[in-house]
């Protein structure tokens, strides 16, 4: 098997849910599992997209495939129906920055898109907020400025939390955005509180013991070599890259 190829059983679970395929409405892809690889490599190497080995072929129809992909959710979907096994006993919420490359920055700006890229004293960075099951499996992201604050992915990734309990680490200890809602739904929230706070909250610290799993997530992202550090000029890309590498874990 290539380096960073699908296996065989890894393939069969997804090539009947991308487009191309035989019997599909459209143009059928003349190989849509050397293009997938094409793309895991990329990612998983780090290399630029022009120097893919000539196996995968023309680089540029690579590259354009990927981004018509990205642009109509297909990574995106693909994710999401792996992730639909979730185990929502509980659910865990953090966040993590890479660091953007400079050649990132100076993306186009069409109708006003944010391509969560921010600038501070340690350069150009994007911040990844993650949630993941209860098995450390991503099941949502989003995506903003390295700047950002934890608290904007709480809002973007909790309103559609399934599981019943919340583990979060203090960054996440806010009654108005996190807890009250939570609550008032019904759900349980396992966070520290900050010190700030006059009387602390309690907290199950046995069941908070298992966050380490969303730390191990992030590990295991990371070794996407063009995710632990961005290229991508637009969020769209890099957010599907993302995708395509979480549904990697659903399928290991």
């Amino acid at each position: 098997m290539r380096r960073y190829a699908l296996r065989d059983d890894q393939w069969d679970r997804i090539k009947d849910i991308l487009p191309g395929r035989a019997g599909h409405v459209g143009v059928t892809a003349k190989d849509n599992r050397l293009f997938v690889d094409a793309v895991i490599y990329r990612y998983r190497a780090g290399v630029p997209w022009r120097d893919l080995p000539e196996r995968f072929g023309p680089w540029k129809a690579v590259h354009t495939r990927f981004s018509r992909w990205a642009r109509s959710g297909v990574w995106r979907r693909m994710f999401e129906l792996l992730a639909a096994d979730a185990d929502n006993e509980y659910a865990m919420i953090d966040s993590t920055i890479v660091r953007a490359h400079q050649h990132s920055a100076g993306a186009q700006k069409k109708n006003g898109e944010d391509q969560a890229i921010g600038r501070s004293k340690g350069g150009l960075s994007t911040k990844i907020h993650t949630l993941v099951d209860a098995l450390g499996n991503p099941i949502g992201f989003f995506l903003t400025p390295g700047q950002a604050h934890d608290l904007q992915g709480a809002d973007a990734l909790l309103p559609h939390m399934q599981a019943d309990t919340l583990l979060a680490d203090k960054a996440f200890d806010a009654d108005q955005r996190v807890i009250e809602p939570l609550e008032a739904a019904g759900k349980t929230c396992v966070i520290p509180s900050k010190s700030n706070r006059r009387k602390p909250r309690p907290f199950d610290k046995e069941i908070y013991k298992a966050r380490h799993l969303i730390e191990n997530f992030y590990c295991s992202l990371k070794r996407f070599r063009a995710i632990a550090t961005r290229y991508d000029k637009t969020a769209v890309n890099f957010l599907a890259a993302i995708h395509l590498a979480a549904a990697i874990t659903w399928l290991n």
